[in-house]
C-alpha cells in the first residue's frame, strides 16, 4: 500500500483477506434455526432489559384516557373529550423526548466505559420512574416522571448494539435480532393486559381492592385507601417490580460485549457464578465435572476485534490481535447510513401515533352518527380499559407468532430489504380503515371482526418492519466500532419520531373530534406517512445481501 492512500489503505488493510470468500460460502452452511442460535442464554437475559421499554410504555395505553380524565378538575365539561386527546398526545409524547435526549448520549457513553453498566444505570433509573408515576395525581409530576423513564430507555440503541457484538455472524442476525423484540412482544402483551386490568383496582378488582375486599383490612367504605387515592398506582408497582427483577439478573449474569472491556474482571458475573454453582450443588444435587469443556461463549471472549461480519481465521493457531479502528464522528455518517436513518425514523413516525391513537379510539364514547358522509363521522368505540388492555394484548400474541413462524420464512424468501417493503405496503390499508370502525360501534357481530382486520394488519406489518430497520441500520455501520454510536443515533432519531407522531396525533384526533371527522388524524397523517416510508423504502440497499447475490451469480 502506498503512504499516501491515507485512510482508505488503513480501511482495507482492517478487511480480512478471506472475508469474500466467507461471504460467498455463507449461504451453503448449515440450516439457521432457534435451536442453533449461538448465545441463547445472554440474549434472553438482554432480551429481558428490553422488558423496561413496554413496560414503561405500553403499560398505560389502555388506561391513559381514564388517568388524565381522572385527573382533570372537571371532565364532564364539553370540551373534555378534546382536552383529554389533547393531554395524552403529552404524555405519550413525553417517553419517547426523554429517550431523545439521551440516546446519542447511552450510546457515546457505552462505546467508552461497556455496554453492561449503561444497561445497568438506565435500568435502575427505569425502575424509580415507573414507581414514582404511579403515585403522581397531576399533569405536571406525570410528564415528568414519562421524560424521566424515557431518558432511562434511551439505552434501547446500546441493547441492540450488544445484540450485534453477542452474535458476530451475519447468517444468524435474523433471528438474533428477532429475539429480543419477542420478549419485548411478550412483555408489551403482559404490559397491556397487565395495565388495563389493574388500573383503578377498586372498581375493575372490587374483590381484593372494594369495600368488602380481601385487601381492605382498615374497613374503608370506599375500597383500599391507597387504592382509592392512587386508582393507578397498582400497574406501576407491578412495572417496578418486575424491572427490579431484571436489574437484578443483568447485574449478576449479563456479560459485557464491548471488545475493550469484555475481558475485564467483573464484580457481579463472579456472584453470579456463586449463587448458580450454589443452587447447582445444594438446591438442584449436581455437581461440576472436574474438567469441563470451553463454552462457546467463553471461547469467543478470546476473538479479536473486526469488521462487522468477519469471520474468525480457523486455520491461524493463535489469534491475532488488531487494534479497534474508529473512524472520526464526522466519517461515520456515510450516504447509505444516512437515508437508512431516515427510513428508520419514519417508522416510528406512524407506528407509535398509532399505538398511542388507536387506545384511545377504542376508549372514547361511541356517536350516534345520524348525519354522516364518507368523510365525516365521529366518535369511537366506548370500550373499558380492561376490555382494551386484553384486545390488544390478544393480538400481540398475534404478532409473537409471527414473528416465530412467519418473519423468518418471509425474510429467507426476500430478504431483509423484500420483508421490509413488504410490510410498508401493509401499513396504509390499516390506516385508511380504521377510522370507519366508528360506524360500526353499535353492530356487535361486524364491530370486533372489523377490529381484528385493522388491528392483524398493522401488528403483521409492524412485526416484519421493526427487526428489518434494525438488520438494515447494523448492516449499515461503517465499523463494528462505531455500532453503538450508530445505534444510539437511530434511537434518537426513532424517539424524536416516536414523540412527534403521538403529539401531531392527539392534536389532530381533538381538531376531528371539533370538526366531526374523527378520520382526519388516520388520512391525513398516519396514511400519508406509512406512503411516503414505502416510496422511500426503494431507496435502501443492504450491501451485504449485494455481495451474496454477486457471488451467487
Amino acid at each position: 500500500m502506498r503512504k499516501g492512500d491515507g485512510e482508505e489503505g488503513e480501511r482495507l488493510l482492517e478487511v480480512p483477506l478471506d472475508e469474500e470468500k466467507s461471504t460467498a460460502i455463507e449461504p451453503l452452511q448449515e440450516k439457521v434455526t432457534w435451536k442453533s442460535l449461538p448465545h441463547k442464554k445472554q440474549l434472553l437475559l438482554l432480551a429481558l432489559c428490553r422488558l423496561s421499554t413496554p413496560l414503561s410504555n405500553a403499560c398505560l395505553l389502555p388506561y391513559l384516557y381514564y388517568l388524565v380524565k381522572s385527573i382533570l378538575s372537571d371532565p364532564n365539561h364539553a370540551s373534555a373529550p378534546q382536552e383529554i386527546s389533547r393531554l395524552t398526545g403529552l404524555l405519550a409524547a413525553a417517553f419517547p423526548l426523554g429517550q431523545m435526549s439521551t440516546s446519542m448520549l447511552w450510546g457515546r457513553v457505552s462505546d467508552s466505559y461497556g455496554r453492561k453498566p449503561t444497561i445497568l444505570i438506565g435500568l435502575m433509573v427505569s425502575v424509580i420512574a415507573n414507581l414514582s408515576f404511579g403515585f403522581s395525581r397531576t399533569i405536571g409530576m406525570l410528564l415528568f416522571w414519562r421524560v424521566l423513564a424515557g431518558m432511562a430507555n434511551g439505552i434501547l440503541g446500546v441493547m441492540r448494539t450488544m445484540t450485534a457484538e453477542i452474535v458476530k455472524e451475519r447468517r444468524y442476525h435474523a433471528r438474533a435480532f428477532l429475539a429480543p423484540p419477542l420478549i419485548f412482544n411478550s412483555g408489551r402483551v403482559a404490559a397491556l393486559a397487565i395495565g388495563g386490568c389493574l388500573a383503578d383496582p377498586v372498581d375493575n378488582l372490587p374483590i381484593l381492592f372494594g369495600p368488602t375486599g380481601f385487601f381492605n383490612f382498615s374497613g374503608n367504605p370506599k375500597g383500599v385507601d391507597w387504592a382509592v387515592r392512587y386508582p393507578y398506582a397498582l400497574p406501576a408497582i407491578f412495572n417496578g417490580t418486575i424491572l427490579s427483577f431484571c436489574l437484578v439478573l443483568a447485574s449478576f449474569w449479563l456479560r459485557e460485549s464491548l471488545p475493550t472491556k469484555e475481558k475485564e474482571w467483573d464484580l457481579g458475573i463472579v456472584i453470579g457464578k456463586s449463587i448458580s454453582g450454589f443452587v447447582r450443588k445444594t438446591i438442584l444435587r449436581r455437581s461440576a465435572p472436574e474438567y469441563a469443556p470451553l463454552q462457546i461463549e467463553e471461547a469467543e471472549l478470546f476473538e479479536t476485534n473486526a469488521p462487522i461480519g468477519e469471520a474468525s481465521n480457523s486455520g491461524s493457531s493463535t489469534p491475532i490481535t488488531r487494534k479497534s479502528y474508529r473512524p472520526p464522528f464526522r466519517e461515520i455518517w456515510t450516504r447509505d447510513l444516512l437515508k437508512t436513518l431516515f427510513a428508520f425514523g419514519l417508522l416510528p413516525l406512524h407506528n407509535s401515533t398509532f399505538l398511542h391513537i388507536f387506545p384511545v379510539f377504542l376508549s372514547m364514547p361511541s356517536s350516534t352518527n345520524e348525519h354522516t358522509t364518507f368523510l365525516k363521522f365521529t366518535g369511537g368505540l366506548g370500550l373499558a380499559s380492561p376490555t382494551v388492555g386484553l384486545y390488544l394484548a390478544t393480538f400481540g400474541i398475534g404478532g409473537i407468532l409471527i414473528q416465530l413462524f412467519v418473519y423468518p420464512r418471509i425474510h429467507k424468501r426476500f430478504g431483509t430489504i423484500g420483508a421490509f417493503r413488504i410490510a410498508n405496503s401493509i401499513f396504509p390499508f390499516a390506516y385508511i380503515f380504521a377510522p370507519y370502525l366508528a360506524l360500526l360501534s353499535g353492530n356487535a357481530k361486524v364491530k370486533w371482526p372489523a377490529m381484528a382486520g385493522v388491528l392483524f394488519a398493522q401488528v403483521m406489518a409492524r412485526t416484519m418492519a421493526i427487526p428489518s430497520t434494525v438488520i438494515l441500520l447494523t448492516e449499515a455501520a461503517p465499523r463494528k466500532s462505531v455500532l453503538g454510536t450508530v445505534h444510539g443515533a437511530g434511537n434518537t432519531i426513532s424517539a424524536l419520531a416516536s414523540a412527534g407522531g403521538p403529539v401531531i396525533g392527539g392534536l389532530l384526533l381533538a381538531r376531528g373530534i371539533d370538526v366531526g371527522a374523527v378520520g382526519i388524524v388516520w388520512w391525513a397523517w398516519l396514511c400519508l406517512i406509512a406512503l411516503f416510508a414505502f416510496g422511500w423504502s426503494f431507496f435502501l440497499r443492504n450491501n451485504h445481501e449485494e455481495r451474496i447475490d454477486a457471488e451467487m451469480e
